[in-house]
């Protein structure tokens, strides 16, 4: 541990607002679902991007019914790259996002793979070894 910081969590992970897809320029009809575009807190400008790009992320939602003892699932993405100037990324996610999926995400903010102190409830459904393989 660090010192001065005993007993205190840190926060390895970002929170980020997902916007919708991907669309065409002025296009209302085009949206293409294999694109995620996401905000991430804090993130507002192109530059601030590069240090994400590359970077894993997971959606993490809750289901109805219990697999392998609990309720949470996740699906992991990756972030491609900018959109836009005002710091909103593009990410493409191992199967694409649920329509209804406009809530959360966290966003890994070092470069080493997931641990259960990094993603509390992703550690409890989704294996590490899957994070990787992005």
């Amino acid at each position: 541990m660090v010192k001065g910081r005993q007993g205190e969590r840190v926060r390895l992970y970002v929170r980020g607002t997902i916007l919708g897809y991907k669309r065409q320029v002025e296009s209302k009809s085009n949206q293409y679902e294999n694109t995620s575009l996401v905000q991430i807190e804090g993130v507002n400008t192109k530059e601030e991007v590069a240090w994400y790009c590359g970077k894993r992320m997971a959606y993490i939602y809750k289901a109805k019914t219990k697999t392998k003892g609990t309720r949470y699932r996740c699906i992991w993405g990756k972030i491609a790259r900018p959109h836009g100037n005002s710091g909103v990324i593009r990410a493409k996610f191992k199967s694409n996002l649920p329509p209804k999926s406009m809530v959360r995400l966290k966003v890994e903010r070092s470069g080493f793979s997931c641990t259960p102190a990094t993603f509390e409830e992703v550690s409890q459904c989704c294996s590490a070894d899957a994070f990787r393989h992005l």
